[in-house]
């Protein structure tokens, strides 16, 4: 009986020992908290208006585009982009368009309702933007990249 207690007891001990060593390895409250998806209430944003909300520590985008935005993003030449891309790859609904607020060159935040297209421009270096997000002109090497997102209803997103 006195083995089988000094067993348990060493048993128990090593346990107590070990579970905050263990436990330690598990990542902190803030790694959590910034991987975790963000809802957007999207009856709050009117038609032509661009809301910035953060994400993982990125500005995202998400804009109600007007018809005329939409029909622009749709009829581009994907001739002259320089990372070409249908309107239709980039948006799951045409008139909600979500994209990571982070400039492709050097990572600056483009500014909304800016440039020759009326999409965005950063102003450090640039770089042009359309409507659907995609570069035009200046020294961007890509488009501003879509983040992952669902719809939760016709008036909720789901960022993340």
């Amino acid at each position: 009986m006195l083995f089988i207690a000094t067993g348990a007891a060493a048993a128990v001990g090593a346990g107590a020992v070990a579970w905050p060593l263990i436990n330690q390895m598990n990542p902190d409250a803030s790694s959590i908290a910034a991987g975790a998806a963000v809802e957007v209430d999207l009856s709050a944003i009117k038609e032509g208006q661009i809301v910035t909300i953060k994400w993982r520590g990125n500005p995202i985008f998400v804009r109600h585009r007007t018809k005329k935005e939409i029909e622009d993003a749709q009829n581009a030449n994907l001739g002259e982009m320089r990372d070409p891309q249908t309107d239709a790859a980039r948006v799951k609904k045409p008139e909600w368009l979500v994209l990571i607020g982070v400039c492709t060159h050097l990572g600056c935040i483009p500014q909304g309702h800016d440039g020759q297209y009326d999409g965005w421009l950063c102003h450090c270096h640039g770089s042009v933007y359309d409507t659907s997000g995609r570069i035009r002109q200046g020294p961007a090497p890509r488009n501003l990249e879509v983040p992952a997102y669902t719809f939760l209803s016709d008036t909720k997103l789901s960022v993340g």
